[in-house]
């Protein structure tokens, strides 16, 4: 019976190719779009849970109260981590990781650049980074010691191997001993690195860190076995407090596996973080999983009337129900495999785009691995039984005389039911219009937002510092280019990783609404080169070793420390030594607020001193910037100091704080124009059946003198109310989901009325235009071809 309905169904496939087709190229497409989704939300949710202990893991984080609300922040006081391990018992191990840092390591006459962690002594005992080389108990014990990966050791030495007990020359400063080798680190680890050296050795060189009035590096904890995570917490929370003077910082545990997805937060309270990407595009793949299930019901319940003479025929010659249900759900199983099987192809062949989109590296091993195949085949027959039980038991409850006839019971309801569904589809895919064009406009606001500063043809040279004394020689090299309009000495970027650092700030009238405030450390050229605004005041003069008394700052700081009146002249009180000391600064100028972190948070409090140190930024006045990136490139290569010359575009490093947001606008666009595309192949098939259905009816009109026109409307009318329907239902549900995005950037667009009507008008005419295709081309039939049996 069995062989008998797949011999059936393969014939019914070739007797209806067109509707066959429609319901398996719309079935692939919906497949592949939600295979390739659930594979970037399975890497999502994979991020840093291969850690052994990771039941026990914690990052500490700080909640810093204000008048004005509580800052969240990942820095914490640099003798933190080891101070934790000592005092709270339930603390087994503690490590702080300076952020990373790109630094040079030469063997010999090779020299490369890596990905450096400084991190404390029981880093490997915390994180399962693989030594293959080495104990994790002792690898980090030595200040001289250096851990290097495999990938990093086969560069620097003929097998990774022979690293082992070795010396690296490091930043061509110093030698340090590999006391152990690790394995790459894994695609699923958010810490990435290629070398860790020793924290205690990066103390001794900065003092700061000892300080616990300041902060940088983040501090990560292991809990010892059945320690109550809630009870630390309390331990901890005023641990800052009881070391520092006027501290406002509180201390609390954050599970390291949660960290990746759930990041971010607002007035002390989580509000989400990369999580919502994950759901957003789990409810997308849903989404487009429904479509295609609703594609294939309509256009099975929509086909009974062409099969209603067989299914007839089928009952009287004996057939039960059980055997007509047996055949359309073989049918179905067929339909969902074969586009299953083409959905994996799909998947396959757009693989490399989909990871260039994403940002991911999936393999297509990955897709053909037996554990992979065997849960796509569970749910292709899901599917099938899902998608192809409501038409096998709908037509096979049809009475035989009925059947004869093509008069089918419930044909009104079935017409209700198909309604409903379009309707659904519709509303997935207005939705999905109107997150496209509001995901698209609040980018567009963000890479056209005045951030206070200029980043086109400024760049960024972070290392110019390894020039040593020579650093004011290439410096004076650069300036007597025609192409270079000015040059400042600062490490200090608005863009991108920056190296930010952070003190406390106060006013002789209010000494306890002190502030902690970012520094910046620049020299009288900054505020030119990056095409800042002073509001009042002045610039620095040049520095000529004095004047570090003198602060520039920004709106924010004056509005967070509620200065009255003309700030300029006015004093501030800064902390400057581990020991509580302080000094004063004269207010010289103010300057209009800046973005210097990402837009999702407002602009923060910041400083600015006449105390330059690090790179150099060039303002640039050509718009040939190969050919001077050259020309720099050549300058530098005249000092020959073994060190590759290394720059970046300021426009680049501001779009690459914005790029998780580009790549998820990117793959929402992908996917929501799918969705729509898979919601009109439904309409085609409907509207084809229409046609075919009512094609006696239209010869007949013509006969009578009915306009294609109104051919056209008679036909698509009733496909084109559910689709303006939706509209009802989409559009608040869309704004509410959006706005609530939207709330994830402190500086962001307001949704505007025409937004609505764009996505309306759009999906309306997208419907209609798929309608006319057909609905044209029946009304432009002969009626003699439709009239000819009567």
């Amino acid at each position: 019976m069995l062989r008998h309905s797949i011999k059936m169904a393969f014939r019914n496939f070739l007797r209806h190719k067109g509707s066959f087709g429609i319901n398996i190229i719309g079935l692939a497409t919906g497949l592949a779009c939600a295979l390739l989704i659930f594979l970037w939300v399975y890497d999502e949710l994979q991020m840093d849970q291969f850690h052994e202990k990771n039941d026990r893991l914690y990052r500490v984080l700080e909640h810093q109260q204000y008048k004005d609300g509580i800052m969240t922040t990942w820095s914490t006081p640099g003798l933190l981590a080891q101070t934790l391990a000592e005092e709270i018992p339930e603390v087994e191990y503690g490590a702080t990781i300076m952020w990373p840092m790109k630094q040079t390591l030469s063997v010999e006459d090779k020299n490369i650049k890596v990905n450096v962690y400084h991190a404390g002594e029981d880093f490997f005992r915390m994180f399962s980074f693989n030594l293959f080389a080495g104990k994790e108990a002792d690898v980090l014990k030595e200040p001289s010691a250096i851990v290097i990966s495999r990938s990093t050791a086969e560069k620097l030495f003929d097998s990774p191997e022979e690293a082992l007990d070795k010396t690296i020359e490091f930043e061509h400063s110093k030698f340090l001993k590999v006391t152990g080798v690790f394995e790459d680190v894994s695609k699923y680890s958010s810490l990435k690195f290629d070398v860790v050296t020793s924290y205690t050795e990066f103390m001794q060189d900065n003092d700061w860190l000892r300080s616990w009035n300041s902060n940088s590096p983040p501090t990560f904890i292991t809990l010892k076995q059945g320690s109550d995570p809630e009870a630390v917490d309390k331990k901890i929370a005023n641990f800052v407090k009881d070391r520092a003077e006027n501290s406002n910082v509180t201390l609390f545990l954050k599970p390291f596996g949660e960290s990746y997805l759930y990041g971010r937060y607002e007035n002390g309270k989580l509000s989400g973080g990369r999580i919502e990407y994950v759901r957003l595009f789990s409810i997308i793949a849903i989404f487009i999983l429904v479509i295609a299930c609703i594609n294939f019901m309509n256009l099975s319940t929509a086909g009974a009337t062409r099969r209603s003479k067989e299914i007839g025929v089928k009952k009287v010659l004996g057939s039960r129900k059980n055997q007509l249900v047996q055949q359309f759900l073989v049918e179905s199983f067929i339909s969902t495999i074969v586009a299953m099987a083409l959905g994996i192809l799909l998947v396959v062949a757009v693989l490399p785009i989909f990871n260039q989109l994403s940002g991911k590296g999936f393999e297509i091993g990955f897709l053909l691995s037996p554990k992979t195949i065997g849960l796509l085949i569970v749910l292709a027959l899901s599917i099938g039984l899902l998608a192809g039980s409501y038409p096998a038991f709908f037509l096979s409850s049809i009475k035989p005389i009925a059947a004869m006839k093509n008069k089918l019971p419930g044909t009104g309801k079935s017409h209700g039911i198909r309604s409903t569904l379009v309707v659904v589809q519709f509303v997935i895919s207005s939705t999905l219009i109107l997150a496209i064009i509001i995901v698209s406009q609040q980018m567009y606001y963000i890479q056209n937002k005045n951030i206070g500063y200029s980043r086109d043809h400024r760049i960024v040279l972070r290392e110019s510092y390894l020039l040593g004394n020579n650093e004011s020689v290439f410096k004076e090299q650069l300036l007597s280019d025609p192409r270079i309009e000015n040059v400042t000495v600062s490490a200090f970027v608005p863009a991108g990783p920056t190296d930010n650092n952070m003190t406390s700030v106060w006013t002789d009238k209010n000494p306890e609404g002190f502030r902690r405030t970012i520094v910046y450390r620049i020299d009288e050229n900054y505020i030119p080169t990056m095409g800042m605004e002073l509001m009042a005041g002045r610039n620095f003069y040049k520095n000529t070793g004095g004047g570090q008394d003198k602060v520039i700052v920004n709106e924010a700081l004056v509005r967070a420390l509620a200065i009255e009146g003309d700030p300029i002249g006015q004093t501030i009180t800064r902390r400057t030594d581990n020991d509580g000391g302080t000094g004063t600064l004269t207010i010289v100028g103010v300057i209009r607020d800046f973005h210097f972190r990402s837009l999702h948070e407002p602009i923060a409090p910041l400083m600015m001193v006449n105390d330059p140190y690090g790179g150099l930024i060039i303002k640039a006045n050509t718009t040939d910037m190969a050919g001077l990136i050259q020309s720099i490139n050549a300058k530098w290569q005249s000092f020959d100091i073994g060190e590759p010359f290394t720059y970046a575009l300021l426009d680049e490093l501001y779009n690459e704080t914005y790029l998780s947001e580009q790549k998820m606008g990117g793959i929402l666009r992908v996917f929501g124009l799918v969705t729509i595309f898979v919601a009109c192949l439904g309409l085609f098939g409907l509207v084809t059946f229409t046609a075919e259905q009512r094609v006696k009816e239209i010869g007949i009109r013509k006969v009578l003198g009915a306009s294609v026109a109104q051919i056209v409307s008679m036909l698509s009318k009733d496909l084109l109310r559910p689709v303006a329907l939706s509209f009802v239902i989409a559009f608040p549900v869309g704004f509410y989901f959006m706005d609530k995005w939207l709330q994830g950037f402190a500086y962001r667009i307001e949704v505007q009325w025409w937004v609505f009507l764009v996505a309306g008008v759009g999906t309306l005419w997208v419907a209609f235009f798929t309608l006319s295709f057909k609905t044209v081309r029946a009304a432009l039939a002969n009626p003699v071809q439709s009239l000819r049996t009567e």
